[in-house]
């Protein structure tokens, strides 16, 4: 098992590293300013929960057969920014007003929750960062590695569930705030769409 001292050096590590600006954070505050604290919610549950299947993929190797072929890494890529870029698509069409109440909320928040896990998994530059972040806090002295590698990503994805957590609350109140003007709505969807698409794009690109 992996000791307190070093989870707990994990665990500050990662939150610095879940609060630093890119792709999944910007969904997620996207999401909840488009669409309120309940997409926001969504967005960072799915995103929490994609890391156990890189946790997955990392102690079976397949993250490190990934990551190791260029033609791989680029297909698992691509896909993934163009499945970035189709939601964004979606929501600059739907113009992504607030997610309603009742049962209507329930459904979307579930599709939101899907997408969110998708977007994870189809991003290989998460499966290389466990692959690079990860191994640094694992003491092979002790042995039980797989099991290591499970807490490290457990702990992972409650800090993740809980940082993305508190942005989606927060951008939630924003776009709250936004939306009392009048048509502030429907600008703001067409935005948060524009900034999916444009993280797909990013994605994609290889300097990115």
């Amino acid at each position: 098992m992996v000791s307190l001292t070093q989870l707990a050096l994990f665990a500050v590590a990662s939150t610095l590293l879940i609060f630093t600006p890119g792709p999944d954070i910007i969904y997620v505050m996207t999401r909840g300013v488009a669409q309120g604290r309940k997409a926001g919610l969504a967005a960072a549950a799915g995103f929490a929960l994609g890391n156990f299947a890189h946790t997955f993929f990392a102690i079976v190797g397949l993250s490190a057969l990934i990551t190791s072929s260029a033609t791989a890494f680029a297909c698992v890529r691509y896909a993934g920014a163009a499945y970035l870029m189709y939601i964004g698509f979606k929501m600059l069409r739907s113009k992504a007003s607030i997610v309603p109440e009742g049962a209507a909320a329930e459904l979307a928040c579930r599709v939101i929750f899907r997408q969110s896990i998708l977007a994870n998994i189809m991003n290989p530059k998460v499966a290389l960062f466990f692959l690079a972040f990860f191994p640094q806090f694992v003491e092979r002295s002790r042995g039980g590695v797989p099991m290591q590698m499970l807490v490290l990503g457990s702990t992972f994805v409650v800090l993740t569930m809980l940082c993305f957590g508190l942005v989606a609350l927060l951008s939630g109140e924003i776009g709250r705030w936004l939306n009392r003007s009048a048509g502030a709505g429907n600008r703001i969807g067409q935005v948060a769409g524009c900034i999916l698409m444009a993280l797909g794009l990013r994605l994609a690109w290889p300097e990115a």
